[in-house]
């Protein structure tokens, strides 16, 4: 497993655990309470490593090539799942999956950004930036559900949206514009869950809905750290200061009011325990769209649109 800089004592320690245990095996001898005494000493290590993550390591956690995907988690919560695709103009994108599922015995809408394991994989799905196709697809899709009164459950996980000229010239910001106001029109439950990275108008072109969460390792922001710190100080390596600067975690979203809630991870990070990770999605989907499905459609979009509009407000 991929390990990062900030947890470079943690493998060492667990190499040191290793390395006793094939030693005692070899030697034939007891030293079990040694082992015991690094054991503890890993899991305290580990629990104070990753409750006190920075900004920026939170960042890394987000981007860790092992953490779950839309796909990743539609696997594990959904079963009859049908990807649909295209959005009837152009082409179909696949920075964004969606389709029909169950939820247990739900039916429910799924849309999520996807990226790949692998070089061959992340270029067919443009490393999760979707295109202007995507958005259109995406909105598709919630049309779809409205018409027939499924919930829309909705995983970003991308950097942005892609800023190629391709993208521009087949109107990437109108789509994400557009986005933005048929959303708050869509008379069904909306959720939307990052699970990885939430990246500026490419996160936001997907995540007007009735509940926001996010995954306790994610980031939901403006702009990527390093577009921040090229910006500000002309300096990518200025990552970790921007991290801290743009409010980029579930605390400071949740107090920002930008979100509803976080959704705690195991122990270092959802790609250490995928299954308790969808668990824990799982349990917020099924209890919010109970809530949800018992709003009447007019109350449901007029507190839609308040929790959109009282964002940024200064009591």
């Amino acid at each position: 497993m991929a390990r990062l800089d900030f947890e470079k004592p943690i493998v060492e320690l667990e190499k040191k655990i290793q390395e006793l245990k094939h030693f005692i095996s070899d030697k034939k001898i007891d030293l079990s309470s040694e082992v015991k005494k690094l054991e503890d000493k890993l899991e305290d290590l580990k629990k104070d490593t990753y409750t006190n993550l920075t900004p920026w390591q939170m960042v890394q956690l987000a981007r860790h090539p092992q953490r779950p995907y839309t796909l990743d988690y539609i696997n594990i919560l959904m079963t009859d799942f049908m990807e649909l695709h295209g959005d009837r103009l152009f082409s179909d994108d696949k920075a964004i999956v969606s389709g029909l599922a169950r939820l247990d015995k739900q039916k429910v809408v799924v849309i999520g950004h996807q990226k790949g394991r692998d070089t061959k994989e992340n270029l067919k799905c443009n490393f999760g930036c979707a295109h202007p196709e995507g958005y259109r697809k995406a909105l598709r899709m919630m049309q779809l559900a409205e018409e027939f009164n499924l919930p829309v459950i909705i995983f970003i996980d991308t950097p942005g949206a892609y800023p190629g000229i391709g993208a521009e010239e087949r109107g990437q910001s109108q789509a994400i514009a557009t986005n933005l106001r048929e959303m708050v029109s869509i008379a069904t439950p909306i959720i939307s869950i990052v699970i990885g990275e939430g990246g500026s108008g490419g996160a936001l072109g997907i995540g007007v809905a009735d509940r926001v969460y996010v995954l306790e390792n994610s980031y939901y922001s403006v702009i990527s750290p390093e577009g921040c710190a090229a910006i500000l100080w002309k300096d990518g390596s200025k990552a970790p200061e921007a991290a801290a600067a743009l409010k980029l975690t579930g605390e400071d979203l949740l107090r920002l009011k930008v979100i509803d809630a976080v959704i705690p991870e195991p122990l270092g990070g959802a790609h250490r325990n995928p299954e308790k990770t969808a668990q824990n999605i799982k349990e917020v989907l099924v209890k919010e769209i109970k809530e949800l499905k018992n709003f009447k459609k007019e109350d449901l979009l007029k507190a839609r649109y308040n929790k959109f509009r009282g964002m940024g407000v200064v009591a």
